[in-house]
């Protein structure tokens, strides 16, 4: 099993989400996170005032699922949340080691 961590621009998020469902994920974890890569903030003028804005808004989506769907995952993914701009985002992907859902105990593939 694998999990995939994405941060995305936050617009994107509703179309990233209806493409991982049609190709069966059938569930994630959203966050709204803040944060900075190259694309490193940007000014804004708030009454006459310049100041800078260091950490930019995003979405961060984390699902789990078997090795074999990775691939079918991260292709949706770059498909639907890229827009060639600065600041689309980084995909992460790490192995998981164990799964369990509370509810009933069940383990691994069964608890995805």
């Amino acid at each position: 099993m694998k999990k995939i961590e994405a941060i995305i621009k936050p617009f994107k998020l509703d179309d990233v989400r209806e493409a991982l469902g049609e190709i069966g994920v059938t569930g994630m974890t959203v966050s709204e996170v803040k944060g900075f890569g190259r694309q490193k903030g940007h000014t804004e003028l708030y009454r006459g005032a310049e100041y800078m804005v260091d950490f930019l808004p995003k979405a961060k989506l984390e699902i789990v699922v078997s090795s074999d769907s990775v691939e079918r995952c991260v292709k949706a993914i770059m498909e639907t949340a890229q827009t060639g701009k600065i600041g689309d985002g980084k995909i992460f992907i790490t192995e998981v080691e164990r799964v369990i859902r509370i509810r009933t105990g069940e383990e691994d593939g069964e608890a995805i």
